[in-house]
């Protein structure tokens, strides 16, 4: 809002400074910058991380394979803490589950994509799970474990997001730069103001002072 007040300087006004033309011109080139500039800088920002997270995505795609496996049993519980600090553990335990979500553990085997068999320890995919039941994993090529790839649609909100904090950043580092603008020019107002003011003091309220 201040910076679109400080485009009506442009006023013609006898009592207008040149401060105040410069000022109005600062308004209006920061307006133009928020307007335009941090969004064009905001869209080429969100391309950029569009593509290169697209990429990523690809990538990942290639790389990771969702391969059957095949629940053999369930894993083996931590072996109980003993002694004195069998019971507090147990009782963190207890209120740990309260608060969190526990899922299981099982022991699975899967084929990897180059036909190795692996055999290890995953989350079970279905609670209570029982032994023969089959899920799917995603592993890479020699079956390793691996995450799931980034999907496209994730991608282009985490590019959009980039974008938007890369606009609100550019619109906001020309505002601040526009108000030191105006607050230096403020200061040298004052000081104008009081240079003035040192000069006509002496012989203000004389009769016949300036004549």
């Amino acid at each position: 809002m201040r910076t679109a007040m400080g485009v009506w300087r442009w006023r013609r006004n006898p009592l207008r400074r040149p401060t105040d033309l410069f000022e109005a011109w600062v308004a209006f080139a920061a307006l133009v910058c928020v307007l335009v500039v941090a969004p064009a800088i905001g869209w080429v920002a969100g391309l950029q991380v569009d593509g290169t997270l697209q990429q990523a995505a690809h990538e990942q795609r290639q790389e990771r394979h969702l391969v059957p496996a095949v629940v053999l049993r369930p894993a083996p519980e931590p072996a109980a803490a003993t002694g004195a600090g069998a019971s507090a553990s147990a009782s963190a335990d207890t209120s740990a589950q309260r608060t969190a979500p526990h899922r299981t553990q099982i022991v699975a085997s899967w084929t990897a994509p180059d036909g190795s068999s692996h055999q290890g320890t995953v989350p079970a995919a279905e609670e209570p799970p029982r032994p023969g039941e089959r899920f799917r994993i995603w592993t890479d090529a020699r079956g390793r474990l691996v995450g799931q790839p980034l999907d496209p649609s994730a991608a282009v909100f985490h590019a959009g997001m980039a974008g938007l904090a890369a606009a609100i950043c550019v619109a906001t580092l020309v505002e601040t730069v526009r108000r030191l603008v105006v607050r230096r020019l403020m200061h040298r107002r004052y000081i104008r103001l009081d240079r003035a003011w040192a000069a006509a003091g002496p012989d203000w309220g004389r009769a016949g002072a300036g004549s």
